[in-house]
């Protein structure tokens, strides 16, 4: 899927407000580096607080963009960056649109939000992710279920760089503490699983799709 992500690059994300937020984000960040699989702590709008080099790794081929870095904003990498499906297998069903049903909750909650009102507005500006979202995702909704939208415990596929992994699944595993909870932040782990998908010949995606297959196609 080729995506227009509009608007301006999203602003500097605050840092923890104490000292002691501080210093605590420090201390998580060399815990979630201790760990072997790709991990990040995100706040509800999806802006990345931390990764670690596993996640890092994961996605270290896909090009600069202006507005959808993985380490900056994972909604919008998802939805926006044309590498997107170069790493997450099965983008459409097993990423994009999951990620655009819990992005619609999270609206539903936060309405106001003024950084969740900038990727709305992203969303309004293609006119293909706009259709999704308005037409394609109900429709998705009541074929699948609304446990769709949740992300702990699914398990998605993705196209590791590594060939070791290459082709595999992931668990998606969601957690929080109380002090991540106090910085409205969790964390997800993508828990790499070792049986390939498909033969290493087939491991990369291509790069964009003309269209979303929720949305018909133009005549």
């Amino acid at each position: 899927m080729a995506y227009q992500a509009g608007g301006q690059r999203p602003a500097p994300r605050p840092a923890p407000e104490t000292p002691e937020a501080q210093a605590y984000l420090q201390d998580y960040a060399a815990l979630l580096e201790a760990a072997p699989f790709p991990s990040l702590v995100v706040d509800h709008c999806w802006d990345v607080r931390l990764t670690n080099s596993a996640f890092r790794t994961l996605f270290q081929d896909v090009e600069p963009h202006p507005t959808a870095l993985p380490v900056d904003n994972f909604l919008r990498f998802v939805l926006f960056h044309p590498d997107a499906a170069t790493v997450l297998g099965d983008h459409e069903s097993s990423w994009c649109l999951p990620m655009l049903a819990h992005f619609a909750k999270t609206v539903e909650r936060h309405g106001h939000d003024h950084g969740l009102q900038a990727i709305r507005r992203d969303i309004a500006q293609d006119p293909i992710m706009e259709a999704a979202y308005r037409h394609g995702l109900p429709h998705w909704l009541r074929a699948v279920g609304e446990q769709a939208a949740e992300h702990d415990g699914a398990v998605r596929p993705l196209l590791h760089p590594d060939p070791r992994w290459g082709a595999t699944d992931c668990r998606i595993v969601v957690e929080t503490t109380g002090t991540l909870r106090d910085m409205d932040c969790v964390r997800l782990t993508l828990v790499l699983r070792e049986a390939p998908r498909v033969p290493t010949g087939a491991r990369r995606a291509r790069r964009a799709a003309s269209h979303l297959r929720v949305v018909p196609a133009a005549d």
